[in-house]
């Protein structure tokens, strides 16, 4: 919904279920066989295609959402594309009670998790000086709050039984700030710094924490921003695109995995250039800063 509270029919952005199905990836088949994931936010856009890609690769996946009905439907058309059943926890991650219910469920289905990927959040766009305290509050406590609770959690299952882990965070384009959604801006990169700094603490358990920043990414999400900033955000970098979600899958499957064995604290950037050249408005360029 925008900040001008109206409602349109969503667009179909992106890729649809077909084609992340037999999107080319450069992993092989079984890459992941006898691993277990689990992905929040799997119900749609970004999530929903890392949990392709990860129960394509052979992994056992969870996913979770607030919603039921997108991750049945996820979990359905994965079945059907691939043959593969995988498991659903309708829950909030803003509930610690809930994140650590999540946990001991994934323990107890799979006896371990190896590849915790935190995809869950969201924000609406609006101009900063008119955000409520609630608003701050909501975006505040799903990206950063929700976030860091899901990290924990997994440290600690992992630390107390003895297990080697894996985190990959979703967050943001932050490098050049993000107006029109400030709130999320503040609350992804407290999410870079914390991976940044428990990467060096929790090395000791042999868990690492790295970051995937991703551009503007073609997914239906993109439907919550106002249509006229939307059609403009391929502008927003040199490629003069938008990426795909599988731009960021394969970079979740190679922070994740194997391939990244030797990388913790780091934050890989997926976004075109956009950090080096180019804007995004999220809730469309104010008069005041259009050129002639």
């Amino acid at each position: 919904m925008t900040n001008t509270e109206e409602q349109r029919e969503p667009k179909a952005w992106g890729l649809n279920d077909d084609e992340i199905a037999v999107y080319p990836t450069a992993y092989r088949d079984n890459l992941l066989a006898g691993q277990s994931t689990i992905v929040s936010g799997g119900g749609t856009g970004i999530g929903r295609a890392i949990a392709y890609l990860f129960a394509r690769l052979g992994a056992d996946v969870m996913i979770c959402s607030r919603n039921q009905e997108n991750l049945d439907a996820t979990a359905e058309g994965i079945k059907q594309r691939l043959g593969r059943d995988i498991d659903t926890t309708a829950m909030t991650i803003r509930d610690p009670d809930a994140v650590e219910k999540l946990m001991d469920a994934v323990w107890e289905k799979y006896g371990k998790l190896d590849i915790l990927v935190n995809n869950g959040g969201g924000q609406f766009p609006q101009q900063a000086i008119d955000f409520s305290v609630n608003g701050w509050k909501a975006v505040i406590d799903t990206n950063l709050n929700g976030t860091w609770y899901m990290m924990q959690k997994a440290a600690q299952h992992w630390r107390d039984h003895d297990q080697p882990g894996s985190i990959v965070n979703i967050v943001a384009d932050i490098w050049r700030g993000m107006p029109g959604i400030s709130h999320t801006c503040a609350a992804r990169a407290g999410v870079v710094f914390a991976s940044r700094s428990v990467a060096v603490e929790w090395a000791p358990y042999n868990i690492r924490v790295n970051c995937v920043a991703p551009g503007t990414i073609a997914t239906p999400g993109l439907n919550v921003y106002p249509e006229e900033a939307a059609k403009d955000f391929h502008r927003a970098n040199p490629m003069l695109e938008c990426g795909d979600a599988m731009d960021i899958a394969e970079s979740v499957v190679y922070l994740g995995t194997s391939s990244g064995k030797f990388v913790t604290g780091e934050c890989v950037t997926v976004d075109g250039g956009q950090r080096l050249w180019g804007e995004a408005w999220p809730n469309g360029k104010p008069e005041y800063f259009v050129t002639p």
